[in-house]
């Protein structure tokens, strides 16, 4: 039997297992996801998605190899925070499915979709009111700027989602853009792994990233704060 939850306690859930930041967004919401990136297209009862998001050291950008390590690590602590927020959830009586940090991307194309049935944890944040998606196609948030990492929790629970934020953070600033050095952010429309992919490598099963200029150019790289 279903006892009562709200959206209070299951963002009190998110924060006692380490998320700094917790949104939540109407599966109803999703409308504009490509077949395969809904939420019901994961959990066909999904009444909201639950997103939990988490900041990483800013002192990580000043090292390839330590941001690559430091990723690799929240991807799993991510993952983790949403299986506890799930485990309790249930507990409720309500059904689950956890979306791994991996994450994936509103992309035509992206194999990943059929493979493990993601949604898009940067435009799950956007809509759940976390931040907006910059032109660097990273989600970024007033206090904690670009330096977060996600994971999700769909749930068949009806919680209040919250309210998008808004921004004009991007207004009459192209840099990143300009900058990237595989011309990856020229149409986000058609952003995907091949324009990153001379700035990658794969060793022992794990992703070792070379390029992270569109996430340390940013001017909001840090939030408003800086």
């Amino acid at each position: 039997m279903e006892t009562g939850i709200n959206s209070s306690i299951v963002k009190k859930y998110g924060v006692d297992v380490g998320a700094n930041i917790v949104g939540i967004a109407a599966s109803k919401d999703f409308g504009l996801a490509p077949d395969g990136f809904k939420p019901t297209d994961v959990l066909p009862e999904c009444l909201s998605v639950i997103v939990l998001g988490a900041a990483f050291s800013p002192e990580v950008l000043n090292d390839i190899a330590e941001y690559t390590t430091s990723r690799n690590a929240m991807l799993t602590a991510m993952t983790n925070m949403a299986k506890e927020v799930a485990k309790r959830i249930k507990a409720d009586g309500y059904k689950t499915k956890v979306i791994s940090a991996a994450g994936g991307k509103w992309v035509d194309g992206d194999g990943r979709k059929e493979q493990f049935g993601y949604i898009s944890l940067k435009h799950a944040a956007e809509i759940a009111g976390l931040g907006v998606i910059g032109k660097n196609y990273l989600l970024t948030n007033p206090q904690y700027g670009n330096l977060l990492w996600f994971s999700a929790v769909l749930t068949d629970a009806e919680l209040m989602p919250d309210e998008k934020a808004g921004s004009a953070m991007c207004d009459n600033c192209n840099k990143c853009v300009e900058a990237c050095p595989a011309g990856a952010l020229d149409n986000l429309a058609s952003f995907g792994k091949k324009g990153c992919s001379k700035f990658f490598t794969i060793e022992d099963r794990k992703l070792k990233i070379k390029c992270f200029l569109c996430r340390t150019i940013c001017p909001f790289r840090f939030g408003n704060s800086e």
